[in-house]
C-alpha cells in the first residue's frame, strides 16, 4: 500500500538521508566545540569535523578542499559570489551576464546589482529553456566582470552547455559562475574540466539538512578574490565571518560523500522512474506536454503542461500527491512561471504545468499510483471543459471568432 501522500518535489526540497542525520548526532551532545576554539581537544575535534566535509564537499566537483567556503545555503551563496565580485572587481568593470531563467537568488541579486549603478545583460533562451556559449561570446564587453548561469534549471530540469560556456570565459578572461544547487550529485560536475571560478551548492537538495550550504571558490588560474557580505570573525578565509554549524556542516559533507559513491546507480534508477512516470502520463494523454529539453535534463524532473485543464483544479484533483504547479501562485490571476514564459509557453498551457522531482526514496509503486490519479483527474477535468469538447470534434479554436467580452 502506498503511503499518503506521495512526495514528488525533490526540486525543492529532500528527506534528509538518515545516514546523514546519524553522522550529525554526535555533533549536538557530544562533540560540540567551536571549529574556531584553536586551545582545546572540543575545538581541534569540531575543526577536523569541518575540514573532513569540507573534503567530502570539494570531491564530488572536482576542486581542493581549501577552494569550499560555507555559507547558509545557495541563496547566500549567489549572493556572496555575484555581489562578491561586482563589487571586488569594479575598476576592472561594471557588467554582469546571466539569463532569464536563473533561480530568483540570481535574478534578485543582478537587480540589486542594477540599483547599484551595474548593467546586467539577461540572454533569452531557447524553447528548450537552454542558452548557448554563442550568445555569451556576443554579449561579453571589455567591461565584463562576471557570467552567471545555472548548471541545471530548478524548475523545467534543462541543462546548461556549462562546459562551453566555462572554456569561452577562460578565453576571454572572465569569471565564470554557476549555481549548480540542482546539477550537484546528479550529473557529473568538474570545476577544472568545466572552467568553473565559482559554483553554489546546498545540502537540503542532496538528502543533507536545510540551512547550511557552500560556495566553491577558485584558488589559482585565475586566484578568484571576493569582497565579503558578513563582516566580523574573518572565518572562511576572511569571506564569510560566522560561527560555523558543525553539525550541519558534517551532514553536508556526508551528503555529498554519499552522493558521489551512489550517483552512477542513482542517476539510472531516478531516471528510469522519470520515464515510467512521464510515458506512463503522456502516452495516456494527448496535448500533454514535456517542458525542458527532452533528453538534457536532470535525471528525476518532469515538468508536464496538460491543455484545457485548469492549473488550480488539476492541483486540487492531485491533493495525494505533493509535486509544485508550473505557475509561481496559485491564482489563475497572477503571472504564470516566468521560466515556462522565457521558453514561450503560452500562458494557459503554463497554469497548467505540473513539475514531478523524484529522488532517492520515490519507488515505482508511487510512480504507478501517481501515473493512475494524474491520468484520472486530467480525463474529468477535460471532461467538464467545453473547450476539449470542441477539439475532439474537430474544431480547430484558432479559427472561431469569439464574442467580445
Amino acid at each position: 500500500m502506498t503511503k499518503m501522500p506521495v512526495y514528488m518535489d525533490n526540486n525543492a526540497t529532500t528527506r534528509t538521508d538518515p545516514r546523514v542525520v546519524e553522522a550529525m548526532l554526535p555533533y549536538f551532545t557530544e562533540k560540540y566545540g567551536n571549529a574556531a576554539s584553536r586551545n582545546h581537544p572540543f575545538g581541534w575535534e569540531a575543526e577536523e569535523a569541518v575540514e573532513t566535509a569540507r573534503g567530502q564537499i570539494a570531491s564530488i566537483i572536482g576542486a581542493s578542499a581549501k577552494e569550499v567556503i560555507f555559507t547558509s545555503g545557495a541563496t547566500e551563496s549567489n549572493n556572496l559570489a555575484i555581489k562578491g565580485v561586482a563589487a571586488m572587481y569594479k575598476k576592472k568593470g561594471n557588467h554582469v551576464i546571466t539569463q532569464a531563467t536563473e533561480h530568483k537568488a540570481t535574478l534578485d541579486t543582478c537587480k540589486r546589482l542594477e540599483r547599484d549603478g551595474f548593467r546586467v545583460t539577461y540572454l533569452p533562451v531557447d524553447k528548450y529553456g537552454q542558452v548557448h556559449a554563442e550568445q555569451i561570446r556576443e554579449a561579453i564587453t571589455d567591461k565584463t566582470v562576471l557570467v552567471s548561469i545555472m548548471a541545471a534549471n530548478n524548475e523545467i530540469g534543462s541543462l546548461q552547455p556549462i562546459r562551453a560556456i566555462g572554456r569561452l570565459c577562460k578565453e576571454k578572461g572572465v569569471l565564470f559562475h554557476t549555481d549548480a544547487v540542482q546539477a550537484v550529485g546528479k550529473i557529473p560536475l568538474d570545476v577544472e574540466d568545466m572552467g568553473i571560478d565559482l559554483l553554489s551548492l546546498t545540502a537540503h537538495k542532496i538528502y543533507g539538512p536545510k540551512g547550511i550550504g557552500a560556495l566553491y571558490v577558485r584558488k589559482k588560474d585565475p586566484r578568484v578574490r571576493l569582497e565579503p557580505q558578513i563582516d566580523g570573525g574573518g572565518h572562511e578565509r576572511g569571506m564569510r565571518s560566522g560561527t560555523l554549524p558543525v553539525p550541519l556542516i558534517v551532514g553536508l559533507g556526508v551528503a555529498c560523500a554519499i552522493a558521489k559513491a551512489e550517483m552512477p546507480e542513482e542517476t539510472q534508477r531516478t531516471f528510469a522512474l522519470r520515464e515510467r512516470l512521464r510515458a506512463g502520463i503522456m502516452d495516456k494523454l494527448p496535448e500533454s506536454y514535456l517542458n525542458g529539453h527532452p533528453t538534457e535534463r536532470l535525471p528525476g524532473n518532469a515538468n508536464i503542461s496538460f491543455a484545457y485543464v485548469e492549473g488550480e483544479g488539476l492541483m486540487m484533483g492531485i491533493k495525494d500527491v505533493a509535486v509544485s504547479s508550473g505557475s509561481a501562485c496559485t491564482s489563475a490571476s497572477l503571472e504564470p512561471s516566468y521560466v515556462l514564459r522565457a521558453l514561450g509557453v503560452g500562458d494557459e498551457l503554463a497554469h497548467s504545468s505540473i513539475r514531478f522531482g523524484l529522488g532517492r526514496f520515490n519507488t515505482e509503486a508511487e510512480v504507478d499510483f501517481v501515473v493512475d490519479l494524474v491520468v484520472r483527474e486530467v480525463n474529468r477535468l477535460r471532461a467538464m471543459s467545453p473547450l476539449y469538447e470542441m477539439v475532439q470534434a474537430g474544431i480547430d479554436l484558432k479559427t472561431i471568432e469569439w464574442a467580445g467580452h
